[in-house]
């Protein structure tokens, strides 16, 4: 679904699911235990990562060389589903990759139906497939459509050995290898990080003490634009370190990109990762610091497939419309060396210079394979081309299948394992003439995921079972560990680095703060202690706002008790320079940004906005929205209506017809929302409006007169009659009772406003797995922006 980004998809029938229970062939499995890890709003510990030897195994989504492949020797020529090759199954639907160390398996998959389907992270006995642990997840406000969940993969830290995963709904969440968790972080209510109907989520990818995702995300403040946009985390505390926002906007952005960040030393010895972003580039960015060094524009929409590194070239592939031709699709080779031109937007901007081939190949979200000087690329048609590394000359085309989607192929031991969309997997032999096919066998499911091999097992998954394969003698030959390389030593300080560079406060909290000083390639001389801090207003902001903090002597950002709803940026600069004389400090400086949440009762009525901005198209006195809300800019603004203030859906941007706006902490639970709703129209056509509340969405549907009780639509979507009328105010209360053997009922009731409360809940749903906290908010849907959606009134108290 290529470019159905900012398009709600509704009523499309689920396709069947797999079992509600994980079973095992072949294996002594034992019954999983019952979960214990429902996504929480714990805070980042501090608790120190435990020391071990260093982790080895297929740790990340392409693998220990970055690019599919495997040095491993005396792996399976031959499979036959059911033989004695057949290790063992687990019936567990999945389409990305498992990783595998230390004797076990992590594999994300997902069961269920409807409302009951989870995605579930399984730590299984490598030699059995017996359940270890496993922890299960229920998708919430996700736009996911025909069961397309698990599509990405965990991430092994190969200092630790924990675990790290990002679910479809968007929770990173680090767990340790026996399954407890660590940290987690909400990145769609904290951070705006959009899903859509393709749901493709991707792996986190892991660098030194950085964990990073790949994202697209409509933050607050100047991260408030739809934006494709990485952000880096702490991998020990969770805490946000950096964002980097690479590409440009509409009309490039159309999609989204799951492309997995690849990570080497660039020309200038900076640490800098490469990956596709979903508005049509190929990026470079400083992973020390998040500064985007470069992007290649080559397409119109998303470049999904993660890129490959040839000896200091980089290759790509994407299947989506060239912005120089009205080919669609691409295969192309790229030179970091090459000259980056500074734009208005985004990273600066390589010229077509930069390119030094290009291939005739499509694939929209496979990724490329290199072996030698061969790149080996499955197409959307189904076909496996061999192409010169040096020069971009397809060698030779072989027909797989019908098409292809996700996968991409393993490259190991001289061979070739390819699963196909359809099921079928192969074992092939390349060379520059052709492809020998050892093996062919059919799966039972569709193969999205791409392969993985560690200890002489390969594993695959399908869309109804996980596949262990290989030799029960296990005679493969596993590589060296590789050393890390050492970090270069810093070079003169230039600048500082805060962590968290973003944060969250409620009224009489505090936040420490630990700043290194880093070179002009990002690299840390050391920990900075004195400093001075400022507010900050950074030139380009849309609403001068700071955040109601204050340093404390202690070099605390604190918030007094009765600090209000605010937010704000603050500059740090150094007194005092590892092995720096004194005169060196002038300008070293630094940035962080951060909000002020109030906890419990929150009210919003607009009258305290003053309407000074003048609209360009309706021609009407507004204000921006709260800087605060997550989500709100361009997609509301604040005008009059009926002689006072409202918050109303804007209507001059076809891309943000729809909004979700979180205007609250991400932890917040057990409480009762109330606000003031009316949509624009008439009897036919009228738009939608809502309230968010512990993370399930409650609509006043205007074209079809009934109040609607939604998490994912397909997944949850209960309906009842409600008699409304365009342009009348009603009001909604919502609240979500959870039960303590994790279920709850969503209950909801709808007035004319200025009338009598109705004594019953218009609306109750019951939930067998139930939503235990998350952000309050709104939510407004313009078809076609044809007409708006207006917020009065918003009350949020407690229930007990």
């Amino acid at each position: 679904m290529k470019n159905l980004l900012w398009t709600l998809v509704l009523g499309a029938a689920a396709l069947s699911g797999c079992a509600s229970q994980s079973t095992s062939t072949q294996s002594t499995a034992a019954a999983p235990a019952k979960s214990d890890a429902k996504p929480t709003a714990s805070a980042p510990t501090k608790a120190p990562m435990a020391k071990r030897a260093p982790v080895v195994g297929w740790l990340n989504w392409r693998g220990p060389q970055q690019n599919g492949t495997s040095l491993e020797t005396n792996l399976p020529d031959k499979w036959e589903v059911g033989d004695k090759t057949t290790l063992w199954t687990l019936d567990l639907c999945g389409r990305g990759t498992p990783v595998v160390t230390g004797g076990r398996v992590y594999a994300w998959g997902y069961r269920g139906e409807r409302e009951n389907l989870q995605e579930v992270l399984a730590c299984l006995d490598e030699q059995t497939g017996r359940t270890i642990w496993e922890k299960t997840f229920t998708d919430y406000l996700s736009d996911v459509v025909y069961d397309r969940y698990a599509i990405g993969a965990p991430t092994i830290d190969a200092e630790t050995g924990n675990i790290y995963l990002l679910t479809t709904p968007g929770d990173l969440i680090c767990f340790t290898p026996d399954g407890k968790q660590i940290w987690e972080r909400a990145m769609m209510e904290d951070f705006g990080r959009l899903t859509f109907p393709n749901g493709r989520t991707g792996a986190p990818a892991i660098d030194g003490n950085l964990v990073i995702v790949n994202t697209i995300s409509t933050n607050w403040g100047g991260e408030g634009p739809p934006r494709n946009r990485f952000y880096a985390f702490d991998k020990t505390t969770g805490e946000p370190v950096w964002s980097s926002t690479p590409g440009v906007g509409p009309p490039f952005l159309k999609d989204s990109s799951f492309s997995t960040p690849i990570f080497a030393y660039d020309p200038d010895g900076r640490r800098v990762f490469y990956a596709g972003i979903g508005s049509g580039a190929l990026v470079c960015i400083n992973a020390k610091t998040g500064d985007p060094l470069w992007r290649y524009q080559v397409a119109i929409g998303g470049v999904n497939s993660s890129p490959v590194l040839y000896g200091d070239k980089v290759i790509e592939i994407h299947g989506v419309q060239n912005i120089d031709s009205t080919e669609t699709g691409r295969l192309f080779c790229v030179d970091p060396h090459a000259k980056a031109s500074k734009t208005d937007a985004g990273a600066p901007t390589m010229g077509k210079d930069a390119q030094v081939w290009q291939a005739s190949l499509s694939m929209f979200t496979s990724s490329p394979v290199i072996v030698g000087n061969r790149v080996y690329q499955l197409t959307d048609t189904g076909e496996l081309a061999c192409v010169d590394a040096d020069n971009g000359k397809i060698l030779w085309k072989k027909k797989l299948a019908p098409d292809q989607i996700h996968a991409s192929p393993l490259w190991a031991d001289g061979k070739l394992y390819v699963p196909m969309n359809n099921g079928t997997f192969y074992i092939l032999r390349p060379s520059d003439e052709g492809v020998e096919v050892l093996s062919k066998t059919q799966l039972d499911g569709f193969c999205l995921g791409s392969p993985a091999v560690w200890n002489g097992k390969i594993y695959v998954f399908t869309t109804k079972h996980l596949y262990c394969f290989g030799a029960k003698d296990n005679k493969a030959h596993l590589p060296p560990a590789v050393a890390a390389t050492p970090e270069p030593k810093a070079g003169p300080i230039t600048q500082l680095q805060a962590m968290p560079s973003e944060v969250v406060l409620k009224p009489g909290g505090s936040q420490k703060f630990t700043v290194h000083a880093l070179d002009a390639k990002g690299y840390s001389a050391g920990e900075v202690s004195k400093l001075s801090w400022e507010k900050f207003i950074p030139p380009t902001a849309k609403v001068k706002a700071e955040m109601d903090a204050m340093f404390n002597a202690k070099g605390e950002l604190a918030a007094t008790a009765n600090a209000k709803e605010s937010a704000g940026a603050y500059r740090a600069t150094a007194l005092e320079l590892p092995g720096a004389p004194a005169d060196a400090t002038k300008k070293v400086q630094g940035t962080i940004r951060g909000r002020v949440l109030e906890g419990l009762p929150i009210k919003e009525d607009f009258e305290s906005f003053d309407l000074t901005e003048d609209h360009p198209t309706d021609k009407v006195k507004f204000a921006y929205p709260p800087l605060d809300w997550i989500g709100a800019r361009f997609k509301w603004d604040i005008r009059e209506k009926d002689g006072s203030k409202v918050f109303a859906k804007t209507l001059d941007n076809l891309i943000l017809q729809r909004a979700t706006t979180f205007i609250g902490p991400s932890d917040l639970s057990d409480y009762t929302m109330q606000a003031d709703l009316m949509t624009d129209g008439n009897r036919r056509v009228a738009s939608d409006v809502g309230l968010i509340n512990q993370r399930y969405m409650i609509t006043l549907k205007g074209s079809h007169g009934i109040i609607e009780v939604t998490s994912n639509y397909e997944r949850l979507m209960v309906t009842k009659p409600f008699d409304m009328k365009p342009g009348t105010w009603y009001t909604l209360k919502t609240r979500v009772d959870a039960n303590k053997d994790g279920s709850g009922v969503v209950k909801a009731k709808a007035w004319p406003r200025g009338s009598d409360e109705p004594a019953e809940w218009t609306i109750e749903v019951p939930v067998e797995h139930a939503h235990t906290h998350g952000s309050p908010g709104l939510f407004g849907f313009a078809l076609q922006n044809k007409f708006s959606v207006y917020v009065d009134n918003i009350s949020i108290t407690a229930n007990k």
